[in-house]
């Protein structure tokens, strides 16, 4: 009975203002969860449609400074494309699945977010490593 009014005074709170706000919140999450998702290293078809495009042109805008710069620059896209993605879909996973809205720390967020991408980064390095997963060899003809 205790469950029913506490649930009937949610319901009564939650005036016309705040429910658009967390519709809202809700569908800007999903599109940063889907956005997200797409850029992230968990998608296994994004790196020819969104990846490589995206750190291609980050390494053109790098050569345009130096030309010695797009080689590096490429991989450094790639990798940062990777990471906002990761960062997106745990923006908008915070915001698709969390109950109560809570007061967001974005610095935390971020580092959180980081560690978590590189610690992913660093773990599959370890894996191609100690060859326990393999890479192809694209330049063995060379």
């Amino acid at each position: 009975m205790n469950e029913i009014k506490k649930s009937d005074q949610e319901l009564l709170s939650q005036t016309p203002d705040n429910l658009p706000k967390t519709l809202l919140q809700k569908l800007r999450g999903g599109f940063f969860l889907v956005i997200g998702y797409l850029l992230s290293p968990l998608c296994w078809w994004n790196d020819l449609v969104f990846n490589l495009p995206i750190a291609y042109f980050f390494g053109s805008i790098c050569s345009l400074l130096a030309p010695k710069l797009f080689m590096p620059c490429v991989i450094i896209g790639y990798w940062l494309s990777n990471i906002i993605g990761i960062l997106l879909m745990q923006a908008g996973a915070i915001d698709v699945f969390q109950k109560h809205p809570q007061e967001r720390n974005l610095k935390k967020e971020l580092f959180t977010g980081l560690v978590s991408s590189s610690v992913y980064t660093f773990f599959i390095l370890l894996l191609i490593q100690f060859k326990i997963i393999d890479t192809p060899n694209f330049w063995s003809g060379i």
